[in-house]
Order: structure tokens, then sequence, then C-alpha cells
């Protein structure tokens, strides 16, 4: 049975590392002379290669001799980084993005007020570099004992070595919050660390031996080994692929790899292929008889160069460290989209891996999901991004996913300006001369006078508003846009008068609500159109103003007069939509009925009651009172509500006979016997001669017009 193996998908460089090896390998070629302030990566291999390069390794400032000093991604504390400037050197600071985070959350919770707990080993440099923040304030812990040996604290904030082991820190955090009050957590453990532990636990427990790759220096390699060696009895630390040699295989074997932070992949690589060959040199077993087993006796390291050297079709095909790493890289420029792995997540922003000598950092505020980024990706996530900067003045590469959106927004907003179509917002803020609108997160200008179609004296009641919007400017080099509100109005009344005018015609009744009233009459939209009813249209009856019959935002349906296109004017009339009050008068106030009107009007010979709006009758003035009296004003003044009974109902010469006097003989009743009433009663000709009469059926027929 062949070897078989599999390597941890998080083994190697992680992205801090990977990044502190690439910036010492760009300055390098970049012909300048420098020295790294303690070695840049926990690996003798990797350290040897860079001094080969003419990286130089010092241990503290004093020993500086080199122009340019590089930090390594450890960090340091802030007094080595001010003495390294004393000196007069150019310092090139590769501390990873996550150690740096510590330090900046280190040194405010000092200023808060806090002692700062860092969980970690504490001789290790990247401790010393977080303890250097705390500016007095910090306290390593490296086990329970050492929360025991703590002063009494009242507030604190806890951190944590970046590749310090998840379950030991948790358990040091639950003493720690017996013990503090008001203790405050910031779980700095790198991410990929947690992974490639987990993994590597995984991987150990089904696996019958177990490499773990990386320089015995390396804390995070010690942590990987000891996770192992606790699932997997065979469990080997190698610093250096020779090592492979000295471990006892057999060819039944599944062997599990792993490696910390600071190795590389060519030593990964060259693990893997020795391992090939080895597996051709083995003796297969199979036709042994059954037994205890028994090592298979490997070859040497000799044997194993001389038979990896066979299959090379170049002898010299073997590149040397620098030339290896630089070929894995991509060139990049601002502006330029990549596809970019997701590598490592926090609460402030994104790390990706986009082929280049260092990972990129995407900011929250860069990202498009307004979640938090520990919801939003995890490891292992594909994401488009746009490099805004090679190198923030901090080494890191800056990238964002939100231009990239914004570019595509903004081709699609150029191209709805260029084919007329509206866009849609919301407004934003109030500035001088207009209002800032927000379109798909593109800042939009809208001026004051493109707000609306009458002018808007208070520009904040947009902000917050959503609105629709015209581009009427596109400045595509400042990518800035000028917009109207008032255009879409404009269009869109327009559309709605074009649409009104087409279903109306004259004889038509339509429904409309009344907008606005004045002395001669009421304003009617239409469905964006506006149509008048002049006061004499609004009501059979008498009308001294609108409001008298209609009121403001009343609907009401109505007939349409005439319409004339050219001067945009319809004429609408409401008491054409109800019966003439004479059409029906016979039917409504039936001869000897009893009803209630209004005195409207005194002459002379009697008074005129109206019944209903448009239909008078007379009271003359023997049927005013029982007693006979002189003037109609002695007994009934304009504006009385009276009682009255209907004598008689002319339609055709429209005139309606009343007696208030013949009313009051019946109390309250409503119905009055027919042929009760003589026709001497009245006294027509004594007292309303032929003249007098004539005039009053002139009257009536003005009141009625």
């Amino acid at each position: 049975m062949p070897l078989h193996w599999e390597v941890d998908s998080h083994a190697g460089f992680c992205f801090g590392v990977k990044r502190s090896v690439g910036v010492v390998v760009s300055l390098l070629r970049e012909g300048k002379r420098l020295q790294t302030l303690g070695p840049v990566i926990h690996n003798p291999l990797v350290v040897s290669q860079l001094e080969k390069l003419g990286a130089g390794v010092v241990e503290s400032p004093e020993e500086l001799s080199a122009p340019v000093a590089v930090i390594r991604a450890h960090g340091v504390a802030p007094e080595i980084l001010q003495q390294l400037r004393q000196r007069g050197a150019q310092v090139v600071d590769t501390t990873c993005p996550f150690v740096s985070r510590i330090h900046r959350r280190a040194a405010q919770a000092v200023a808060e007020g806090r002692d700062v707990i860092i969980v970690g080993e504490r001789e290790h440099s990247e401790v010393k570099g977080i303890q250097g923040w705390c500016q007095g304030h910090g306290y390593v812990v490296g086990d329970l004992e050492d929360v025991e040996r703590l002063p009494k604290l009242q507030r604190a904030l806890v951190v944590a070595q970046t590749t310090s082991k998840k379950a030991h820190f948790d358990a040091v955090l639950a003493k720690l919050q017996e013990q503090i009050a008001d203790l405050e957590v910031f779980c700095s453990i790198c991410q990929t660390t947690v992974f490639r532990q987990e993994e590597a636990a995984e991987l150990s427990k089904r696996a019958d031996v177990m490499l773990v790759l990386g320089g015995r220096n390396s804390s995070n390699t010690r942590k990987l080994y000891e996770i192992c060696a606790s699932r997997c009895a065979r469990t080997y630390h190698l610093q250096s692929p020779d090592e492979l040699a000295q471990v006892p295989l057999r060819a039944q074997d599944t062997i599990g790899i792993t490696a910390g932070a600071s190795t590389p992949d060519e030593i990964i690589k060259e693990v893997v292929t020795r391992m090939s060959e080895l597996d051709k040199t083995m003796t297969n077993p199979t036709d042994q008889p059954e037994q205890a087993p028994v090592q298979a006796e490997a070859p040497s390291m000799e044997e194993v160069v001389e038979a990896a050297e066979q299959v090379k079709q170049d002898a010299n095909a073997e590149p040397e460290f620098a030339s290896a790493f630089e070929k894995t890289l991509v060139s990049i420029r601002p502006g330029l989209t990549v596809v970019g792995t997701v590598v490592q997540v926090t609460e402030d922003e994104v790390c990706v891996n986009i082929g280049y000598k260092s990972d990129g950092l995407v900011p929250r505020a860069e990202l498009t999901t307004k979640e938090n980024p520990l919801d939003a990706f995890k490891i292992g996530d594909e994401i488009e991004v746009e490099v805004v900067k090679v190198n923030d003045g901090e080494g890191n590469v800056l990238l964002s996913q939100r231009n990239i959106v914004n570019r595509k927004v903004w081709d699609s907003l150029v191209e709805k300006f260029e084919n007329g179509q509206y866009i849609e917002g919301v407004g934003k803020s109030v500035v001088k001369g207009g209002l800032i609108v927000d379109v798909e997160g593109i800042r939009t200008f809208v001026p004051a006078s493109q707000l609306s179609e009458r002018y808007v004296e208070k520009i904040d009641q947009f902000v917050g508003k959503p609105m629709k919007l015209k581009v009427i400017e596109a400045d595509k080099q400042k990518r800035r846009l000028v917009a109207s509100r008032k255009a879409v109005l404009q269009e869109e009344s327009a559309a709605k008068r074009a649409a009104a005018w087409e279903k109306l015609e004259t004889g038509k009744i339509v429904h409309g609500i009344v907008r606005r009233l004045t002395d001669f009459g009421a304003f009617v939209d239409l469905g964006g159109v506006d149509g008048l009813i002049h006061v004499t249209d609004l009501s059979w009856g008498r009308v001294k103003h609108p409001s008298e019959v209609v009121k403001p935002n009343q609907e009401v349906d109505v007939l349409v007069l005439s319409l004339d296109k050219e001067r945009q004017r319809i004429s609408l009339g409401l008491k054409q939509t109800k019966p003439k009050p004479w059409e029906t008068a016979s039917v409504n106030y039936p001869t000897d009925s009893i009803v209630e009107g209004k005195v409207v009007r005194i002459v002379p010979f009697g008074a005129f009651v109206e019944l209903e709006p448009g239909l008078d009758g007379l009271v003359h003035i023997s049927q005013v009172a029982k007693n006979r009296i002189e003037k109609v004003e002695d007994v009934l003044s304009v504006g009385d509500i009276v009682r009255v009974r209907v004598l008689d109902v002319n339609t055709d010469q429209k005139r309606i006979s009343l007696s208030i006097r013949q009313a009051a003989d019946y109390g309250d009743e409503t119905e009055l016997p027919g042929g009760d009433m003589e026709l001497g009663d009245l006294n027509l000709d004594e007292d309303l001669p032929l003249d007098d009469a004539a005039e009053t059926s002139e009257n009536t027929e003005e009141t009625n017009a």
C-alpha cells in the first residue's frame, strides 16, 4: 500500500508574515540597504535566505547601521519606533494589521483608565510590543497561576496574543471574570490561527503520522505541535525538509502535514516532493506474511535528493528564494479590479489574498454590506475588489468593494441620463443652494430651483424623503450628478394632462376633486387638468359664493359643458348633474301638502319662500296671516323659516301658490283634506290686481333663471 498524505489547507504563511517578507524582498530588489529589528520571521531557513539577499538582523535600535529599519510583523513598542527615528533611520513598519489593532485598543483602554491584561507568552516579541503600548499598565498572563498573582484590579481590558490557543484563552478569561468586576474583552486571536489549529486537530485525529513544519522558535508552530501531539502519538516537528529523513514511516501510513504561520509554501512543497520520491523507493510489504508492523527501511537523504534530481528536466530549475517568492506575485496598480480570497475577518476590516506580496485590507467603510463583516464574510469567500492604494503608508494594500459597486452604479446612472430615464434617491442633507440626494450611494445635487414647480421655502422638508429625479447634468470626469425633481413633476403633469384631455368630451359626466375656490367659481381637478364650475353653474338656486355649495377637497361629479384645448380651458357644471327643480315640483310638492321653506324676498303683494334651491313659491299678502295686514314686513322677515300649505303648482308657468295662514290652521299636520278651502278665502280679486299677478310671475321667472 503506498503512502498517503494530506496537507492542512490553512498551513503556511499567514497574511501578516507574507506581507512582511514581501516588503523586505521588494525593498531589497529596489537596492535598499536594510536591517530588520529581530528576525522578520520565526523561520531560520527564510531568515538565512533573506540574509543572503542582504537583509541584516539587529536586536536593538543601538545596533542599527543600515539606513532602513524594517519592523517585523510582531510589532514593537512605541519607544522603539521613536529611538529608530532619532537615529535618522527610515522606518518601514510591517506590523501585522491585527497586531496594530491590539496596540490601538490597548492605548485607548489606558486612556480610559483601564489596565490591560495580555494573555500570551511573556518573552514573545509580539507580547513585548503590546506591553509597550500599555504605558506601564499592562500585565502578562501565561497561565491560571499568573491570574492569581495579579494585583486587585477594578477596571481592565483583556487581549490575547494573536497565536494563542482559543481553549486556553477561554479558560484564562473565565478566571479573570471571577476576579475583575469591570472586565472588557477584546478577543484578538487571529482567525486564521484558529482555523489552522482546528483543522490540524481534526487532521491529527485520523492520521498515523503528523508532520508539523516550522521554526522551533515559532510560537504558533509550537502550539500546533502541542495540539497535534495530544491527538497523534507519532507527531514530529520539522524545521527543515532535511529532517524528514529522520522520521520513521511505514508504507501503509496516512500522514498529515500542517505548518506554522512562518512557514513558506516552498518548504511545504519540498516536503511533499520528498515524500513522493520516498514513496517510490519504499518496499511494498503486501506479499510478506502477516506479522507485527515492521518499519520499512527509509532511504538516505542522499538517495532522496538523487531521485528528485532525476525527475527534474533542468538541473538549474530550482529558483532562489526571492525569485520563487516574486514569481507567485501579481502586479497591481490603483484602480485595478481583482478577485481575491478572504483570509481574515474582523469587526473593522476584511483581509483578502489577491496574489500580491501583501494581502489587501478592505476597511468596513469600503464594504457594500451594512452587516458586521464577521456576519457577512467567512474565510475562503471570493470577493471582487478594487485597488485603492498599493501602499497606504503602513505597507498595506488598501482595497475597496464599494468602489466597484459605485462604478457600476455610476455607469447605470449615466446610461439613464443619456436615455432620459428617471432615477430614484433619498434626500440626505441641505447645502448652500440646494439639496444633496443619495442615489444608490452616489451623491447627487438638486438645486433649490429644481426641487418643485413652486418656490420652496424650507428645503429641509425633503431630507429623509424618497424622490424621483431626472439627471440634467453628468460630469463624468468628477463623477458628479445634477438632477431635477421639478422636471419630473412637470413631465408627469404634462402626461397626466394629455391623458385627461383624451378622456374628456362635451356632455360627459366626470369625477373630480374641488381644489380651490374663487369669487367667480370653483376649480376642480379632473386627474391632471383643472376645470372651472362658474358660480352660476353650481346650483339651480341663488349662490352668492361657491363656498355655499362646495368645499375644498370635496369629491364631485360634474358635467363637461365645453372644451377649449387651445386655451386649455374646461367649463364644468354641477347643477346640470341634478334634475331641474320645476321638473319634479308637482311630485315633490303636491297640492294641500304642508312643507317648510325660507323667506328669500318680500314684495308689496307678498313673500317669496324658497322650498329648495331654484324653487320658490309665492305667499300672497292675504295668505300671510289670519288677520288682514297692511305690510308683509309687519309679520315676516327675509330668512325666516315658515310652514306653508301648497295651494297650487303650475309647472308650465313655473308658479307655486303657498299659504302660511292655512298651514297654521292645521297645526302640525302635514296633509290637509282636499276641498276644505273656499275660493272666496283667497280674495284674489280684492288683494291682488291683475298687474300685480303679472309682476309676481315675472319675478318668479327671474328668480329661477
